[in-house]
């Protein structure tokens, strides 16, 4: 038996989420600040920039991590690396290399709890049945899901997928009845939902951070003509076709136009 002291009843440490197995624990001071950087984490915790941590409750259940993502674990808990093999470690190496996700995802098993490294990324939890056949994920997103949900690599369509549309040419997918966590960069509060019936969702630039395996995923030009789309000043869009749902995150870095938002300056003559 254990005892947890300042854990789960520490005021400065708070449930924010919850789903499935997974909870999401929010520090909402760092009380551990130097006299250098206090001004630093008085502004960063003004502005939202806060530690989060994943807490996993194992109840004779299973988990898929990031390698390296655990910080502590309790009870009847048992891991394993997912590597059965040198041929399978070279082929999760390879998968790992595509999608900027850990080579080998360790399974814990059991019953207690595990506990993830802390992070200032926004953790969001997905149900993935709410996805129908799957959900693709942007590169690095992954951080933990149930231990029987599939994974599998996904190829974009083309080429041109990968050279013009930003999100590489091998995306993780994830499918089954479940939940996963993800490291997104902007909190879900922030993220514009679409879900398509059978339409056309259009992004300029790889904002979309998740979208449904179900839906056909092509880089394209913003108009017609090449004529058009430099004059319009978009170039190429990426198309998402079907029926599914897209996660955005509207306010990435880089999302903001880099001049003023109005006509271009001309010189005049007097």
């Amino acid at each position: 038996m254990i005892q947890y002291n300042n854990v789960f009843n520490n005021e400065n440490f708070k449930c924010i989420a919850q789903g499935g197995q997974y909870f999401i624990y929010e520090h909402h001071k760092d009380m551990s600040v130097a006299p250098y950087q206090a001004t630093q984490a008085y502004f960063m915790e003004k502005m939202n920039v806060r530690k989060r941590q994943v807490l996993v409750q194992l109840n004779n259940t299973a988990c898929k991590i990031q390698a390296g993502a655990m910080q502590w674990m309790s009870g009847n808990v048992n891991m394993d690396s997912g590597v059965t093999g040198v041929g399978n470690f070279f082929g999760k190496l390879a998968k790992g290399a595509v999608t900027g996700e850990s080579a080998a995802k360790p399974i814990y098993s059991g019953q207690g709890y595990l506990m993830l490294e802390p992070t200032y990324n926004f953790l969001i939890i997905e149900d993935i049945a709410e996805w129908g056949a799957g959900i693709v994920l942007d590169d690095g997103l992954f951080l933990a899901c149930d231990g029987d949900i599939k994974e599998s690599i996904v190829k974009r369509s083309s080429l041109t997928s990968a050279a013009f549309g930003g999100e590489g040419l091998f995306n993780l997918a994830l499918s089954g009845q479940g939940y996963c966590v993800l490291e997104s960069p902007v909190p879900k509060e922030e993220l514009f939902e679409f879900n398509l019936q059978n339409d056309v969702l259009k992004i300029d630039g790889n904002m979309a951070i998740a979208w449904s395996s179900t839906l056909e995923f092509t880089v394209e030009k913003a108009t017609k003509s090449l004529l058009g789309s430099a004059v319009a000043k978009e170039g190429f869009v990426n198309v998402y076709r079907g029926t599914g749902k897209v996660l955005m995150a509207p306010t990435l870095p880089g999302a903001n136009m880099s001049g003023w938002n109005g006509p271009e300056q001309t010189s005049a003559t007097k």
